[in-house]
This record gives C-alpha cells, sequence and structure tokens, in this order.
C-alpha cells in the first residue's frame, strides 16, 4: 500500500461524493465544541494578550465547507472580546494544517467569500463605532504535513483546534487543554500471518494481541502530537480537541462495537468470495483507526503532563447527523444512501490506493446498500 501520508485525505473537489458535499457529520463536531473554542480565545485575551497578532493553526482542517468554520468561530470570538475592552482587535495569523493530499484548492476558493463575511462582523455585532481600524484582520495559509512532525518555530502559536473524526465514530470527546496515524507494529505473527487476518479495523472479535498494538500506537502518537505541540505553543497557549472514540475503556475494547468499517470489512470479503478481489489484497488490508477511550485519552494527557485540562465534554452524534435531504424524504433507503456517500467520501482514497481505482464502482456501493 502506498505511503499512509499520501492516502490518508478525503475525497476532493464537489463532487456528489467528495467530502464537501459529504461532511455533514463533520460539521456538527465542529460546532458542538464552538462554545469551548470562543470561551477559550477569550481566556486566551484575557490572560495574555497578544497585542498585534494572535496565531491560530487548525490542525486536520480536510477541505470543503467545513474547513474555514473553526477560523470564523474564532475570529468572531476575538473580536468580540477584543472591543469588550474597547481594544483594537489584533490580527489573526490562521494556518490550515492537513496532509499533502488534502484539497486545499477547494478551501482557497472560498476564500473570497469568507473575507466578505469578515467584512460584515463589526455590523453584526451592532459596532456603531467601527471604524477602518477596528475591523479584524485575517491572514490565512495553509500549512501542508503531517502534524506527527514539527510544523511551527518554538513558541509561536497561541491557540491549536483539531477534530479528529474518526471514521465509524458516533462518540466524542472535547478536550480544552492549556499549556504547563500508523498501522500499529506487531500486528504480524512470527510467522508472517496478520493476527488481524479478514479484519480490516479493530473489532469486538480482535485478537488480545492486536487490540494491545493499537492502544499502545494510539498512545505513542497522541502523546507526540501532545509533545510537539508543547514546542510549538506559547507560555499560556490553548488546544481545543474533539476526538472520535468510545464511551469507556471497556468499550474500546471488550466491546468495541460494529462500525462502518467493519461493514466495508465483511463487504470486501463477499467481493473476495465472488472472485472481485483478491484475498491476499484483503489479508494485507488495514485501515489505521483506533477509537480511544475518554480515559485513554485523558490518561496521556495528563502522563505526557504539559497541560492543564480546563475542561471536558463528551457527546454522541449519528452517522447521518447534519445531512439535510432538500426533499424532505427521511426514510431509511434515502438514509442508507446518504450514509453510503459519507463513507465513500472519507474511504475511497484510502480504498482506491491498495484495491485499485475501480473499487467503490466494481461492487463496493452496490453491496454495501444490499440489506
Amino acid at each position: 500500500m502506498e505511503e499512509l501520508q499520501n492516502v490518508l485525505h478525503m475525497n476532493g473537489g464537489e463532487g456528489e461524493n467528495s467530502y464537501a458535499k459529504n461532511s455533514g457529520q463533520q460539521k456538527q463536531v465542529i460546532l458542538k465544541a464552538k462554545p469551548f473554542l470562543q470561551e477559550s480565545i477569550a481566556e486566551l485575551y484575557n490572560n495574555i494578550f497578544p497585542e498585534d497578532c494572535m496565531r491560530f493553526a487548525d490542525m486536520g482542517c480536510s477541505s470543503g465547507p467545513n474547513a474555514l468554520i473553526p477560523t470564523w468561530e474564532a475570529a468572531e470570538a476575538l473580536y468580540k472580546v477584543a472591543r469588550k475592552h474597547n481594544h483594537k482587535p489584533p490580527a489573526l495569523q490562521v494556518f490550515l494544517n492537513d496532509l499533502p493530499g488534502n484539497d486545499f484548492n477547494t478551501v482557497f476558493k472560498s476564500l473570497p467569500s469568507f473575507y466578505e463575511k469578515l467584512k460584515k462582523l463589526g455590523k453584526d455585532h451592532h459596532d456603531d463605532h467601527q471604524d477602518h481600524e477596528s475591523v479584524l484582520s485575517c491572514f490565512i495559509a495553509a500549512v501542508p504535513g503531517s502534524y506527527y512532525c514539527r510544523l511551527f518555530p518554538p513558541s509561536f502559536l497561541h491557540f491549536v483546534f483539531s477534530s479528529s473524526v474518526s471514521i465509524g465514530s458516533l462518540r466524542y470527546s472535547c478536550f480544552v487543554l492549556k499549556k504547563q496515524h500508523f498501522v500499529p507494529e506487531g500486528l504480524i505473527s512470527e510467522s508472517g500471518v496478520p493476527l488481524y487476518k479478514k479484519n480490516i479495523c479493530l473489532t469486538k472479535t480482535s485478537p488480545q494481541g492486536v487490540c494491545k498494538a493499537y492502544l499502545e500506537q494510539f498512545e505513542k502518537d497522541f502523546t507526540k502530537f501532545l509533545k510537539l505541540r508543547t514546542e510549538e505553543l506559547v507560555p499560556g497557549g490553548r488546544m481545543v480537541l474533539t476526538i472520535g472514540g468510545n464511551q469507556s475503556k471497556e468499550d474500546s475494547i471488550k466491546n468495541y462495537r460494529p462500525n462502518v468499517l467493519e461493514l466495508i470489512g465483511m463487504e470486501l470479503e463477499a467481493m473476495v468470495s465472488e472472485g472481485i478481489v483478491e484475498e491476499w489484497k484483503l489479508d494485507a488490508f488495514n485501515v489505521p483507526v483506533y477509537g480511544p477511550s475518554f480515559e485513554e485519552i485523558q490518561h496521556v494527557i495528563e502522563r505526557e503532563g504539559s497541560y492543564n485540562i480546563n475542561l471536558l465534554e463528551k457527546f454522541d452524534l449519528s452517522w447521518d447527523a447534519g445531512s439535510v435531504d432538500i426533499n424532505g424524504d427521511s426514510s431509511l433507503d434515502t438514509r442508507v444512501k446518504q450514509v453510503l456517500k459519507i463513507v465513500r467520501s472519507a474511504t475511497e482514497p484510502i480504498l482506491a490506493s491498495h484495491f485499485g481505482n475501480s473499487i467503490m464502482d466494481d461492487g463496493m456501493n452496490e453491496q454495501m446498500a444490499t440489506p
């Protein structure tokens, strides 16, 4: 399979199967975190007051209409808190980060309308004293690269936002922190046989060794993420993270409930039986997704030791949350088709890189749509 960072991205463009047209659930996750993001921006302003410029990074911004929502929320909060103190709002310098394969061009196309909306910020908040100096300046740039690497100079960022929507997750944890993904190793037996054979992801029936390997890889990766951000954040800087996962540690490992990835695995197995997919390709395929529990996330944060947890929240969402059918059709068939589009927008790049570009048209959609 290709290098993961080259294929771990959503479907680009603005077509029917694009992430831009099928990211309603992800939008709901971002909106759930809005009050925490805006409250943290206000606290940050009050505590360290960056007079000239606040530097904000959205890590894992993806593409489509959701990409600029956190930036807008940050700009709105910064403008409101500055005006509350009768200060000129500092400039907001925004860095949109995702892997190099992300469709940044779609994001850039939406910048003109974003800047037009920004010009109206004072009017929307009834600022009768708004002048040419009080309109918030916002400068947006893309920073392609893995957030498991250093992306910024030391003590550079004031705020980091990251909304991690794991494929198949319905439960989410939101953490507000203050500063004070790869396939796990150990998934191959000594004889070279994959321990997860015929399972493309972690399931309830996965061997204990596979569960342990996924948990250890999550702890390693998340610890690395936190340490890197520790170097990049200024003292007193903030992070707001939303992470898709499971309700408890017991739920994560022993009672890992069926999800969309497991259904994809079953359909791939059916395609092997029909001769559409070669068995060795299925055995060699693995989606590097682990849904950590609330306790597992909290444990890593506390063990890393660089952050205070100012606030934490848990919430659930359905798979088709945020999907609006223009005809008002909420039938099961319509909802299934909508979920299939969501799944395709999120999984097609990694499936196509391993099984070939025609995998979705060779029967995957038809298989999954069959009750």
